[in-house]
This record gives structure tokens, sequence and C-alpha cells, in this order.
């Protein structure tokens, strides 16, 4: 029913509603702030293991496997634009983390990366899960771009998943920057508002990652790539050393096998 509904939209539009859902999910995260003045750190970083799960799963299967797909239907070898994208996406992602002011909700105690500034802590919170965001939207978009140009109900089924999963690990972000910052001394309403407006970016990037794909399609192997490069690049960078942080390892990684066969089987099953 979900799928048949969104066949009669555009990609671009069909980025656009999933990434909306997206960006309610890290909403929904972000409202336990109402509710909760603080998180147990071994639920969180169960949590953040879990996410990183999600996203190495949806690295190959929904974006790298299919980008060899394609580039060996077209008659290209298909680990060229899987590797090129792939290794570009995470050099892309490593230059905005070296120049955009950021501070990773879980080492808030720590130094701010990126540029020196004077923005307040809060924003530099919100501003370290929006850096992550951005690869998380613009792979929902590339996803559903892909579907429009195969033409496949199957594709669109495996953009689907991708955007189910997403979303599922989008949650605990939600929790990740909105408590840190009622800790950091704002109301709950004011950390809600930033927390989801970390989320904020999902659709501008599946809107952009949709209409590229779509109007560009020479591009799309290597944009199914990049979309994987920049995810794993923010699992490795990001999600697996603040789910260790703590010392509990061995939760994370539970949650991590966890979201990696969730993500697996919404893949495989869906698309």
């Amino acid at each position: 029913m979900l799928i048949e509904f969104l066949s009669g939209f555009s990609p671009v539009v069909q980025a656009l509603l999933a990434t909306l859902f997206t960006w309610f999910v890290t909403a929904l995260g972000a409202g336990v702030v109402f509710f909760f003045k603080n998180v147990d750190r071994r639920i969180l970083d169960s949590m953040l293991g879990f996410a990183a799960g999600v996203m190495i799963a949806a690295s190959f299967w929904s974006l790298l496997a299919p980008a060899i797909e394609i580039s060996e239907s077209l008659g290209v070898p298909g680990w060229i634009p899987a590797v090129i994208g792939f290794l570009v996406g995470g050099i892309f992602l490593r230059l905005i983390d070296l120049v955009l002011p950021h501070l990773h909700p879980a080492l808030a105690n720590s130094e701010p990366e990126g540029i020196k500034t004077k923005w307040q802590r809060s924003v530099l919170l919100v501003l370290a899960v929006t850096l992550h965001n951005f690869p998380e939207g613009l792979a929902v978009g590339v996803a559903f771009g892909a579907a429009a140009v195969q033409g496949s109900s199957a594709s669109i089924a495996g953009a689907v998943a991708l955007a189910l999963g997403i979303g599922l690990q989008n949650f605990p972000e939600g929790a990740a920057v909105s408590i840190p910052l009622k800790r950091e001394g704002l109301s709950a309403k004011k950390s809600f508002m930033y927390g989801q407006l970390s989320g904020a970016v999902e659709p501008i990037a599946g809107v952009l990652g949709a209409a590229a794909v779509y109007y560009m399609q020479p591009i799309l192997p290597y944009a199914l790539s990049f979309a994987a490069g920049a995810m794993i690049f923010v699992v490795g960078e990001e999600l697996i050393p603040e789910a260790n942080s703590e010392g509990n390892s061995h939760l994370a990684t539970t949650g991590l096998m966890l979201g990696f066969a969730v993500m697996m089987l919404l893949d495989v099953a869906l698309g």
C-alpha cells in the first residue's frame, strides 16, 4: 500500500516525504527530554551502537551493492564507481568535519572540533548531529532517485526500507542531542527544539540527492557510493567511538549487531 502510494509521485517528492518521516522520528527522540532528565549511559551507548549497525548495513545493502550492479549493467567495472564514490564521500565528510565547528554530545566536556568559534555550546552540540544527518538524508534521496531511474517497484521498496532504517536510528540521535542540551541548562522546550532541528537537514539533503541522480543519471553509481562512504565515515568517526567512550563496549557491540540485522532484514525483505 505504501509503495503504491509513493509510486504516484516523482522521486524528488518521494525523497521529501521519506526524509520528512526521518526528521519526524528525530523529533520523537528529542521529545524524550520532556519525560526524562537523563538517559542511562548504557541505554544510550546501546542505541548508538544500534544506529551504527543500521548505517553499516544500509551502506552496503542499499547503496554499494546497487551501485556495483548498476555500473556493471552499464558496462563499467563495478568496483570503479564504488571505490571512487565511497572514498570521495568519506573525504568530503572529513573536510566538513575539519571546518564546521561542532561538539559531539557524548563528549560534551571536551574541546569543540572544527575552526575556532565563540558560538554557544548548545549550537555546537546541534551542529555535530546535523553533520552526520546530512549523509543519511542524502542516502535516502539517492535511493529514491535510483529507483526512478531503474523503474522498478522493488527498487522503491528498497528505498522505503532504507528510510525506515534511517528513521529507526534517528530516534536515539534525537535523544542524544536534547538530553545533553538540558544538562547544559536549557529548558526542556528549547532542548527539544534544538534536538529536532538537527534532523531538519535530512529533507534538504534528500531532495538534493534525488534530483541530482534523476536529472544526471550517469552519476548514479557514484552518488550511491558517495552516500555510503559518507555514512561509514560517520560510523567510524562518531558513533562507534562515542558508544565505547564510557566502557560499555559489549552493549554497544550488541546494539551494532542488532542494528545491522534489522537493517539487513528490512532491505532484503522489502527490497
